[in-house]
């Protein structure tokens, strides 16, 4: 179970603080959505529970026990937006493998076989993969580190609505096995799979039903 309490980010250079009090509780095998415009602060919400920031104040939890920045470093695993920017291997299994050389072909071949990789070379080069196989390879990267928590910033960003579908498919089955926790400025079919919504606007969270927020999507749009 994730829990936030009070959680705070009030840079010295900033003259409000970009996060504001944020709580909310996220329980095993649940996918959360934050939903905010560019600037409300979702994307550093992202950096703290992955360990890259520290809070101003505040503190996060996982199961009772209170973690400091390193520590979420090593419970979450962070798929950036365009994670494909990221890609340093020029094979999937250098890619895999970087900081973990002594990964075996048995770790290696579980991870493709989650995300549906598994029947690529392992020699094919990560840039010549199709946008929702690369966003599928970044998963893998993170899976392979075995985390409790998967942390995923705008992960259908750029994609045609077939890969997004697929993708979509493919967060709900990973959330059989993993807690997710997922930021974007577009719910759009991923609200399907949310358990939990929480719009975030200047720093500030509100926690909101998904069928509400789905129920509204779906409505004709009025013509002026």
């Amino acid at each position: 179970m994730l829990y936030l309490r009070n959680l705070s980010y009030h840079p010295p250079a900033t003259p409000t603080a970009i996060l504001k009090s944020i709580n909310l509780e996220l329980a095993p095998q649940e996918m959360g959505l934050v939903i905010g415009p560019s600037g409300s602060g979702k994307s550093t919400l992202l950096e703290i529970l992955a360990g890259l920031s520290e809070s101003t104040s505040g503190k996060v939890f996982w199961r009772e026990q209170e973690l400091i920045a390193e520590q979420l470093q090593q419970l979450g695993g962070l798929v950036f937006q365009f994670p494909e920017r990221h890609f340093c291997g020029s094979t999937i299994l250098e890619e895999l493998r970087l900081g973990h050389p002594e990964l075996g072909s048995q770790r290696v071949k579980d991870a493709l076989t989650e995300v549906g990789l598994d029947r690529l070379s392992l020699n094919t080069p990560p840039h010549s993969l199709s946008g929702g196989q690369q966003r599928r390879l970044a998963l893998a990267v993170q899976l392979i580190r075995q985390p409790h928590l998967l942390l995923l910033d705008e992960p259908t960003a750029g994609l045609d609505w077939s890969m997004r579908r697929q993708l979509v498919n493919l967060l709900a089955k990973l959330k059989n096995h993993w807690s997710l926790f997922v930021v974007t400025h577009d719910a759009g079919d991923l609200l399907s799979i949310a358990d939990k919504c929480w719009i975030i606007d200047r720093g500030e969270l509100q926690s909101v039903d998904p069928a509400t927020l789905k129920a509204k999507a779906e409505q004709p749009q009025s013509v002026a």
